[in-house]
């Protein structure tokens, strides 16, 4: 059975993202390592990651793991701005290795105002300097779909696939899938039929073994849309059927599955708690 959660806040400190996922019933739990609109952070202490690991195994949550900042972006055509993601990226890195996350998730990047082609040389290029300087590390860089939003890079499973070819050592790149970023993408996930089409082009272009988990997020915009707005789930286009389809497909019984939701409160309960349960009566 997938390992259900939920992008949790580290208000507070890192351990209380852990206990509030526990409390609403999650098995994993994904998390910024820092303040997400912000290049700068304090420095993780000792206590920090004490804190996060007892409450890791006193709730006996599984695979936690980060969301990288929105500032980055390696495809970036200027120089200052992809040294300074760089940078970024491998302090992300630093962080979730100490507090003993499975990965990071990262989108690919915007090219701006150069090209797809252009973008793509310049994001391999942060990867391969990036898994340099992390050498010896056990997370892993999970590169995220997108939905293709204005110059962004990674709607096309072959974006992808690009990038795990272009990286030298490719032993710690894994892929997440976000279902809504597939469905704005164009993808199909409604039907059984569209459902299994897809995940057929994603193993040919990039594998299913490069699969390491799942953003599970209903769409506010149609397929094909190429915008990003996530919506609680079975409430959006999609449905309920695609994360059925998800849920129910046995080469992903054993991956962390996160919702990116929004968080708010539906006759006192909280939406996250709701949205797991909803997912839960699909299995």
């Amino acid at each position: 059975m997938p390992l259900l959660g939920a992008h949790m806040s580290i208000a507070g400190g890192y351990y209380k993202a852990v206990k509030a996922a526990a409390e609403l019933g999650m098995d994993t739990v994904q998390i910024f390592t820092k303040n997400n609109n912000q290049w700068r952070a304090k420095a993780l202490t000792d206590e920090d990651v004490r804190l996060f690991k007892e409450a890791m195994e006193e709730t006996g949550l599984r695979m936690p793991c980060a969301h990288d900042s929105y500032l980055i972006n390696i495809a970036s055509p200027k120089d200052e701005l992809w040294e300074k993601s760089l940078d970024a990226l491998v302090v992300e890195m630093e962080r979730a290795e100490a507090l003993g996350l499975a990965g990071v998730v990262m989108h690919p990047g915007s090219y701006v105002d150069s090209s797809e082609e252009a973008g793509l040389k310049r994001i391999i290029k942060g990867l391969n300097e990036a898994i340099k300087r992390t050498k010896g590390f056990a997370v892993e860089f999970w590169l995220e779909n997108t939905a293709g939003q204005g110059t962004n890079l990674g709607h096309r499973f072959e974006h992808l696939a690009t990038l795990i070819d272009g990286v030298k050592d490719d032993t710690r790149i894994g892929v997440c899938i976000d279902t809504c970023h597939t469905f704005a993408a164009g993808y199909g996930l409604k039907s059984k039929k569209e459902y299994n089409a897809t995940m057929s082009e994603l193993d040919d272009i990039v594998g299913l073994d490069r699969v390491r988990a799942f953003h599970l997020n209903d769409s506010k915009k149609p397929q094909g849309s190429r915008v990003d707005r996530h919506d609680h789930i079975g409430e959006g286009e999609l449905g309920l059927d695609p994360f059925k389809h998800v849920l129910k497909d046995n080469r992903f019984a054993k991956l962390p599955m996160y919702l990116e939701t929004k968080k708010e409160d539906r006759d006192g309960e909280a939406m996250d708690a709701v949205n797991l349960r909803t997912l839960r009566s699909l299995l």
